[in-house]
């Protein structure tokens, strides 16, 4: 067991989005840790969001259980290329695609060079996230409530929709949820309201998309350690981070990348419309 670390954590604040070798302490997104079997030997990935937190450490699982990683990201360039380089170095391929998914062409867009490149998409991964800290419903902007629904979901639907004609039976649709789909942090309003969005259109997509033979689940963290908390919440909530977890701490990235292994891997062949959360003992019912 890695003896992770707790709260409280040292005062810092940085600009969205955020970066990943800045934070301290670091997150650990298997790096140096995860050990892969060959579970998704052969399989082809679209991570979006996947240069930092759990975007790169599902990246680096993926890539340490055989798959070929397409990384979607917004311009985080470095954080980018360190993913790109603990991919390479499982001597899988790495596809860098920057861009703003909240743009409906950029959304075609990373779906077509990543089946120009690989061929086919076999796990799609949606977890690229925005989200604002705001104490009152007045000093949201109108702007980015908009933003934060066209990143978080609409961005979602749109990826998928361009996906389909890539993706064959057996493939694999995973989306990232969060524990404040039932337990809405009211500061969070407008994320918050996108995540229980994501948990009803995993559901229903999974449904409608049975026949096909595609299966689609949601994975619903709490608290986990990344670049987003940093860069937009305030230094008292920062430092008080994941405390109020029975475990006492955030998660890391590293902690939640496993369920999707599972997930894209051909063992959970009949889990489909199904959420998992990696909650540090917080439950979701």
């Amino acid at each position: 067991m890695t003896d992770y670390p707790k709260p409280p954590f040292s005062k810092q604040r940085q600009a969205v989005p955020g970066s990943q070798k800045k934070m301290h302490p670091l997150p650990d997104c298997g790096e140096r840790t995860y050990k892969g079997s060959g579970r998704l030997k052969n399989k082809v990935a679209l991570v979006t969001g996947g240069d930092s937190g759990i975007g790169r450490a599902v990246a680096i699982a993926f890539a340490r259980e055989g798959a070929d990683v397409a990384v979607a990201y917004l311009d985080e360039h470095e954080d980018a290329q360190e993913t790109a380089f603990w991919i390479e170095q499982t001597g899988q391929q790495c596809l860098l695609l920057p861009g703003d998914i909240a743009e409906k062409a950029r959304c075609q867009d990373i779906v077509d060079k990543t089946a120009e490149r690989f061929g086919r998409i076999d796990v799609l991964v949606n977890n690229a996230a925005f989200q604002m800290t705001h104490k009152s419903l007045e000093d949201i902007p109108d702007e980015e409530w908009v933003r934060t629904f066209d990143i978080n979901i609409t961005a979602m639907f749109r990826i998928c929709q361009a996906a389909m004609k890539h993706m064959q039976s057996g493939a694999s649709i995973i989306n990232t949820s969060s524990i404040n789909s039932d337990m809405p942090k009211p500061t969070l309003l407008a994320y918050a309201a996108t995540k229980g969005a994501i948990a009803n259109f995993t559901a229903g997509l999974a449904q409608l998309l049975g026949d096909r033979g595609i299966r689609v689940n949601s994975v619903a963290p709490g608290p986990i350690w990344t670049p987003l908390i940093v860069s937009t919440m305030t230094e008292d909530d920062i430092q008080s981070f994941g405390a109020e977890t029975p475990l006492g701490r955030p998660g890391q990235p590293a902690e939640v990348a496993p369920i999707y292994v599972m997930l894209a891997s051909d063992e959970a062949s009949y889990i489909s419309g199904s959420r998992y959360g990696v909650t540090g003992g917080k439950p979701i019912l």
